[in-house]
């Protein structure tokens, strides 16, 4: 028996991966991942009865906002070159249906308006499609006299709701209520009525996250409970798979993945078998983390915002929803300048 004969050592010199590390231009030059303001959407949250901003304590530098303030803040939007802006609403009045979310003089039907006449086509105009925030118990959905989440019940209501925010201009709507069927519901309800080119995007793999706290309260939630019968166990990979090709069938335009930053496993599942574009949400939780550590020294703030929305999208999302987006952009543009 031969022994084999060893084959040649690299020299060391030839093996240095540190070479495409060496300078800023370098590091620039050789990068697998960019940030670019077009793949950024700005969550916006605008209250009924508000004559100023009203700061979010749970969400430092996060506002509800007037419908004046609103429009400016698009307006930034729209001038950062930013992708979009995601539109959330606060009534003064809420009903066990939600009335208010098809109501034509809505709060959040109205500031659709306002923005889409503001801003135009320079941002793709998004609404959140879900009850929770005009119903008096909180939940996504109508309830059942037992106090359970009425699927089918909800559908006619997200019909609805897709309908009126079509009607007050939405370019895209965003479902959210993680239903089963609602992306085919409301895609049906759009063509039938002649919205078939008012986009859906499908909040696919939603999960039953803790890290929508602040989300609640800026949006001052009823809810009591929470919401696991509906939104995804955080234990399940796999099932993500399955939500996203249900909803792709359905007809849905764009998935999302959400929250973003805990859930990187399950946005590269989709992003690797996903036909349409991907999106993912950068919640209210993981905004906040940053912002508190950050305002106690312990990280550093901008690189911390970078390197948060950045794994995002090498995780394989085609645009993030993040409250940093205007911000971020600004920070963008004078990288490249």
């Amino acid at each position: 028996m031969t022994t084999p004969t060893p084959g040649p050592v690299p020299h060391p010199g030839r093996v240095r991966l540190r070479r495409t590390r060496s300078t800023p231009a370098m590091r620039r030059l050789v990068a697998e991942t960019r940030l670019h303001p077009a793949q950024l959407v700005l969550p916006l949250f605008v209250r009924e009865g508000l004559t100023e901003p009203r700061p979010i304590a749970s969400m430092p530098g996060v506002e509800q906002h007037t419908r004046d303030s609103l429009r400016k803040a698009a307006a930034s939007a729209a001038d950062a070159g930013l992708g979009g802006v995601m539109l959330f609403a606060v009534p003064t009045v809420r009903d066990a249906v939600g009335s208010q979310a098809t109501d034509p003089d809505g709060i959040l039907n109205l500031a659709i308006a306002d923005v889409i006449s503001e801003v135009g086509d320079a941002l793709v105009v998004q609404a959140d499609l879900c009850l929770d925030e005009f119903t008096d118990h909180g939940h996504c959905g109508v309830l059942t006299p037992s106090g359970a989440v009425d699927n089918d019940a909800t559908l006619v209501r997200y019909a609805e709701m897709a309908l009126a925010q079509a009607s007050a201009g939405a370019h895209l709507v965003g479902l959210s209520g993680m239903m089963d069927g609602q992306t085919g519901v409301v895609r049906d309800a759009l063509d039938a009525a002649g919205f078939d080119d008012t986009a859906v995007l499908a909040y696919a793999a939603k999960y039953a996250s803790a890290f929508y706290g602040p989300f609640r309260d800026a949006v001052e939630s009823a809810l009591v409970g929470d919401r696991r019968t509906y939104q995804m166990d955080p234990a399940n990979r796999r099932e993500a798979a399955r939500e996203v090709a249900l909803d792709i069938a359905e007809g849905a335009d764009v998935v999302m993945v959400k929250p973003a930053m805990s859930y990187l496993d399950v946005l590269a599942d989709v992003a690797a078998v996903s036909t349409v574009p991907v999106a993912a949400y950068q919640v209210s939780g993981e905004y906040a983390m940053i912002m508190a550590a950050a305002a106690h020294g312990w990280i550093e703030r901008e690189r911390a915002i970078l390197e948060s929305v950045l794994s995002i999208r090498r995780a394989g999302a085609d645009h993030v929803l993040t409250y940093f987006a205007t911000e971020l952009a600004g920070w963008l543009a004078e990288e490249n300048r």
